[in-house]
């Protein structure tokens, strides 16, 4: 029995790695987050939507319509100002003006659908930001039934035509500082999710594929015993380490260079495609914005290979090497379903500076934000990938020349630390 119990420690003690938890924790993490985000949108879903409402016809039908809109939602404006609910709107958490103008009532019993112009105020185009929208559509389209019905009772005589859609809605939507008229937020939403949703998805899996290069590379190198021979070389370890990187960056040039040429041919397919035209409001991308997403993208891949260089400097052969790349893959999977969801302005504070922390999101977020003309964002995230990859890069360089590169382990002291990586660090300093 004691024999069997040394065996099943064996085992759980080959199998319960660091990098074979790592990817669990993150796991857990990701799901937690993606709960988080279905939450707030039950939680919305369950509130009363916040709107402004303006009746400018006082006649039995725009009575009955507001009515069933103020008693299914939280009113901040009940004046006959357009304006003046503009502005109310605008400076609240509204989600929509509503006004019914003057003719509604005497279209709708003279045998003609009555309109109500609808102001959107849009804030947002993720799939979060678009869900408050479909509330206010519920409460037209709840008007529109009551009506149907005050109408079947014989209250006016009508046809079948404006009995089963007695109203239709004007839409404008309020986006970015512009006034978009005759357009749905859902429209717009919808629009920009489809331009925009395989670019995570690909950012993903191009730094994957240079990242797994870089750790994959390290892990052969070792088990081969061949860094062990470069190591020899009258090569300085710094050389080494910028001979990597610039060699795997080369190939993560070419990789953003591949990858732009397709997704401008992408944008340019898919614009003339497209039901409506944002480059009519001023929402399109130039050659000076495709430049800053290629730098954008490519310092981001200069990070991954950086992270994957110190990951790789951990690992002892080609199988270690394997699961070491899990860490950068979850670590990019992570601003995909978080930008695919909501967009960095409507995030809270504390989720904005999560995101901008992780250094894949930034080529995420570009090609909405030089859209929608948030230059600089755009900046800053370059700016902050440009810092990122000087760090790695310093700390991947410092931990070439420790004997952790070949050993794959941190050397422990006489006196055993209970926390060996923050001893290692601080070791590096005061050699320093």
């Amino acid at each position: 029995m004691s024999n069997m119990a040394g065996i099943i420690k064996k085992e759980i003690k080959e199998l319960l790695t660091l990098s074979a938890l790592i990817p669990i924790i993150v796991m857990a993490i990701m799901f937690g987050m993606i709960g988080n985000l279905v939450g707030e949108i039950n939680v919305s879903l369950t509130e009363k939507p916040v709107i402004g409402i303006i009746d400018q016809d006082n006649s039995t039908l725009s009575q009955l319509a507001y009515a069933n809109i103020s008693d299914n939602a939280e009113s901040i404006y009940n004046g006959t100002s357009i304006e003046s609910g503009l502005s109310a709107a605008e400076n609240s958490t509204a989600m929509a003006l509503i006004v019914i103008p003057a003719g509604f009532g005497s279209d709708i019993i003279g045998n003609e659908s009555g309109t109500i112009q609808v102001y959107w105020m849009m804030r947002g185009a993720g799939i979060i930001d678009s869900v408050p929208f479909s509330m206010v559509q519920g409460l037209l389209t709840k008007v529109d039934r009551n009506i149907s019905a005050w109408l079947v009772e014989g209250n006016a005589s009508v046809s079948t035509e404006v009995i089963l859609a007695p109203t239709k809605t004007y839409d404008t939507t309020m986006f970015k500082g512009k006034e978009m008229t005759g357009i749905s937020p859902m429209a717009i939403s919808s629009i920009v999710q489809s331009q925009s949703t395989f670019v995570p998805m690909i950012i993903v899996m191009v730094v994957i594929m240079a990242g797994s290069m870089v750790i994959t590379s390290m892990g052969s190198e070792k088990e081969n015993k061949t860094l062990e021979t470069l190591l020899t070389l009258p090569i300085s370890r710094t050389s080494i380490v910028f001979g990597k990187l610039i060699g795997a960056a080369i190939v993560g040039l070419i990789m953003a260079v591949i990858y732009m040429g397709g997704f401008g041919y992408y944008m340019t397919t898919f614009a003339g495609s497209a039901a409506i035209d944002l480059s009519a409001y001023g929402f399109t991308i130039d050659a000076v914005d495709y430049v800053l997403m290629g730098i954008s993208l490519f310092l981001a891949l200069l990070a991954a290979l950086a992270l994957c260089m110190i990951l790789g400097i951990f690992t002892k052969n080609y199988k270690a090497s394997q699961m070491m790349t899990m860490p950068i893959t979850f670590l990019a999977l992570i601003p995909m379903f978080i930008t695919m969801f909501a967009d960095f302005d409507t995030l809270p504070l504390g989720g904005q500076a999560f995101l901008f922390a992780i250094p894949f999101s930034h080529p995420m977020m570009a090609m909405k934000s030089l859209m929608f003309g948030d230059v600089g964002l755009v900046l800053a995230g370059i700016a902050y990938e440009a810092v990122f990859c000087v760090v790695a890069m310093f700390i991947a360089v410092t931990l070439f020349k420790k004997d952790i590169l070949l050993t794959g382990k941190v050397k422990t002291a006489t006196r055993k630390s209970a926390f060996p990586i923050a001893s290692m660090i601080a070791g590096m300093l005061r050699k320093r």
